[in-house]
């Protein structure tokens, strides 16, 4: 019954990669044809490794939609009730990951892995009779486990580097946009322009402020728009300056004062990370030093007299 259960998750799964693998080709060869025909229209001759990079980019393209068309299956059964999706979105978000389809294609490899791990590791460790049994089916089950996983384990990675770089990008950003409001520029002109300044120094930044622009220009309350920023992100600096733009507007106090003491609150907190950092380096070189260095230290003072002792006996 579990030999039959395998063949059919292997068989399903094969069938799953016969039709990526014919989407690909197809995406691949009109994505060609629309290249070809559009340097054909400016009388330009295509590069030499066009060909291989349009393939590649329409390869990637065809299984990101399948996976997602498979994530779609999935939210469309109901299985996920809303409060798990809205708290996957925030999740989503906080890593960087607006896409439509972003869930979609998160649930969608999250089910890729759990299913398709085991089915190659029994179709891998099946014939291995160097094994034993109980390894060999234990491993389709283990691999189950990684697959459902790794995708908590990567997006808590991404989401914990882009946070990072969201968190240090934050007063720069802050000091172009005391620039910007001491020039004339209005808030969402000036958010709009430092998300343009920042896309190569810190695309993050940038990113989540072009949103927050467009945010602004849609929605009626731009409290709403300024507090989603903070939502978004989950970072406590956001939230400040969130609070600290609805503030301004709200009171009419200067926008260029309160970002400037914002941005200087933002360094001084940096400040005491790195110094709380450092406080806690002589509490971690601690076991380090036992185990490296003192012993060591015993070995050349007391190794000379060890040695003659036994000599002596």
């Amino acid at each position: 019954m579990n030999n039959t259960v395998l063949l059919s998750a292997g068989g399903f799964f094969m069938i799953l990669l016969v039709g990526s693998g014919i989407m690909m080709m197809r995406q691949s060869s009109q994505h060609e044809r629309y290249a070809q025909r559009v340097r054909l229209i400016h009388g330009l001759a295509a590069p030499p490794g066009f060909k291989a990079q349009a393939e590649r980019e329409a390869i990637k393209v065809a299984s990101m939609r399948a996976i997602a068309g498979l994530g779609q299956l999935i939210l469309r059964s109901g299985v996920l009730s809303a409060s798990t999706r809205t708290e996957l979105e925030h999740t989503l978000a906080a890593s960087g990951l607006h896409g439509a389809n972003g869930l979609a294609a998160y649930i969608g490899s999250k089910l890729l892995l759990m299913c398709g791990l085991p089915a190659v590791a029994w179709l891998t460790l099946h014939n291995a009779h160097w094994l034993p049994d109980m390894m060999t089916k234990l491993a389709p089950l283990a691999c189950g486990a990684l697959g459902l996983m790794a995708p908590d384990w990567l997006l808590g990675q991404r989401r914990k580097r882009y946070q990072g770089r969201l968190d240090t990008g934050l007063p720069d950003a802050l000091d172009m946009m005391v620039i910007c409001a001491q020039a004339g520029l209005g808030l969402g002109p000036a958010i709009v322009r430092v998300a343009t300044e920042l896309q190569n120094a810190h695309w993050e930044v940038a990113q989540e402020l072009a949103q927050t622009a467009t945010e602004l220009q849609m929605v009626s309350d731009s409290r709403v728009a300024l507090l989603n920023l903070g939502t978004r992100t989950g970072i406590d600096g956001y939230k400040r300056l969130g609070t600290t733009l609805i503030q301004t507007m709200q009171y009419g106090t200067p926008l260029t004062d309160a970002l400037r003491t914002l941005s200087a609150e933002l360094r001084q907190d940096e400040l005491v990370k790195f110094e709380a950092r450092a406080a806690r380096l002589p509490v971690m070189l601690t076991m380090p030093t036992i185990l490296f260095i003192l012993p060591s230290v015993f070995l050349i003072a007391g190794g000379p007299a060890i040695i003659q002792i036994m000599r002596a006996f």
